[in-house]
This record gives C-alpha cells, structure tokens and sequence, in this order.
C-alpha cells in the first residue's frame, strides 16, 4: 500500500504529536483483536499527563484543526490496519501455497534463499521466494540483485556520494545506484514480538532518513520498499509496530509498504516501473 494523500503532506511536529499520544494512550485496545483509535479526550489526557499544554489541541468538544486532524489520521490508520492489511497478511502454510503456485507458474531462476529454521521446519524462505519470482518474471533479463552483499552506494563521478549504513536484502538493479532497494521481514516461525523484530522496523526507518536525507541535499531518488508478512507475529504480537510502520510510510520514509499477499497485487507493476525509470535515468 501507498501513502494516503491526505496524510503524506503532514508536518514533523504532527509526528510527534501522533508517536507521543500512541505512546500514552496505547496502539490496541487491551482484550480485543483490533487497533485503537484515541478519543479527543484521551488526546487531552495524554498530552496532561506528559506536563504538555493542551493548548494547540483547542477544547474536547471545540477541537483545533491539529486535533481533528489527528483524530481524523488515527481513524484512517484504524481503519486501514483492521480492514485492509489484517486479511492480507499469512500463515507459513499460506505462503508456502503461494510460493508453490507462482514456482510452478514462472519456473524462477533466480535465487531462493532458505530459511534459518531445522528439522522439519526447514524449507524455503516462502516469502522471500514469493517477491524474487515475482519480480524475475517482470524484470524480463533485466539485471537484479536479489541478496546484496555490499552496502548500498550512490555515486557522481564515478565516486561515492552516500553510502547507507546497512545492508539491504534486494536492489535493483544493483546495490551502486539502484533505482529501488528493498527490506523483507517475514516471521512465520517468530513466536513473540521480539528485540530482533522491533530492530527490523528501526533498521527500515534508518535507511529512509538517509535516502531522505539524500534526496533533500542532492536530488537523487532511490525508492524505497518495505515487505513484511506472518499474520501471528505482526497482527497477534505485533500490531503496534504495524501502527508505527504505517506512521513511517506517512512520514516518507519507505515509498510503499506490502502486506503479505499484497505483493502478489503490487509486485508486478511496481517491477514495471522499475525498468521504465531506469531506462529514462539520466547519467551522473
């Protein structure tokens, strides 16, 4: 999914408005299968119990356009979360049907990493296998690299200009100057929301303030995606991280986040781009 318009153009400080409110009043509601939504006045409560003046939130029952605002972005996040990415996201044997499906359908040449798990557990990384097949089939013979074992670098010159701090698990079509790099972080087998879970939000939010960073000091757009699937780690453990990852979507620090069999929806079309920005990519 992409960025909802509405919300895209918001200020930083509307960010920390709506990450210290979601830390006060909490992501979910306690006993329920569902993401909340703060009141105006659990807004109002939650800015009093930090010391902060309730001021620019205006009056419970004459809310300010910033308190609507953010009423209005905690519905729409809501909403979006419990109606849209819920039943989208799988279980290992869903995706396992997937993989299976689109092997059968492309015959994929392109790398299928296993997964870290023994026993009978061991297999293919579903997921993973999932998004290289999908975009081998619509990259035609384009060059990908589907597990960079380099940091991503932009270049000018034929020198380096910005080199992310950490390793990406795709690029295209190359981890030096890609058009598009992206992060896949499926958990089938994860059995609690975890240090190493909440760390791969985090590690996305860094690359996204650098590439921000990037664009805003030298123009150069690198896009930006955010794969994640387990309906059991994200939406049962982790359904506050997924409230934070839309948030940093918002923010514009990942072009588009899928949700599990969303890549199969998406996938094609944003490879498509892909090739069609890179072929109209001006030299440095």
């Amino acid at each position: 999914m992409q960025a909802n318009n509405r919300f895209s153009q918001q200020t930083k400080s509307f960010w920390a408005c709506v990450r210290v409110i979601g830390e006060a009043v909490g992501y979910t509601v306690r006993g329920k299968d569902t993401i909340r939504v703060p009141t105006l006045k659990e807004m109002h409560d939650a800015y009093a119990a930090l010391n902060l003046s309730t001021a620019a939130l205006g009056g419970v029952a004459t809310p300010s356009l910033l308190a609507v605002e953010l009423h209005a972005y905690f519905e729409y996040r809501a909403d979006i979360l419990n109606n849209y990415v819920r039943e989208r996201l799988m279980d290992v044997a869903a995706a396992k049907a997937l993989f299976k499906k689109l092997k059968t359908q492309y015959r994929p040449t392109c790398p299928i990493p296993m997964n870290k798990q023994k026993g009978d557990k061991k297999a293919e990384a579903y997921f993973t296998g999932i998004i290289n097949t999908l975009i081998q089939a619509n990259i035609a013979n384009a060059s990908c690299d589907y597990d960079p074992r380099n940091l991503t670098s932009i270049t000018s010159n034929d020198s380096p200009l910005r080199t992310l701090s950490r390793r990406v698990d795709g690029a295209f079509p190359s981890a030096i100057d890609p058009v598009a790099i992206w992060e896949i972080k499926e958990y089938y087998y994860t059995t609690t929301f975890g240090s190493r879970v909440a760390d791969g939000v985090y590690e996305t939010l860094l690359d996204g303030m650098e590439l921000q960073e990037l664009f805003e000091h030298e123009g150069r757009k690198v896009l930006h995606y955010l794969m994640i699937d387990s309906h059991r780690t994200w939406w049962k453990s982790g359904r506050s991280y997924l409230c934070r990852i839309i948030d940093m979507l918002h923010m514009g620090y990942v072009d588009e986040v899928l949700f599990g069999r969303e890549v199969e929806e998406r996938l094609p079309e944003i490879a498509l781009g892909w090739l069609a920005k890179q072929k109209h990519r001006r030299p440095d």
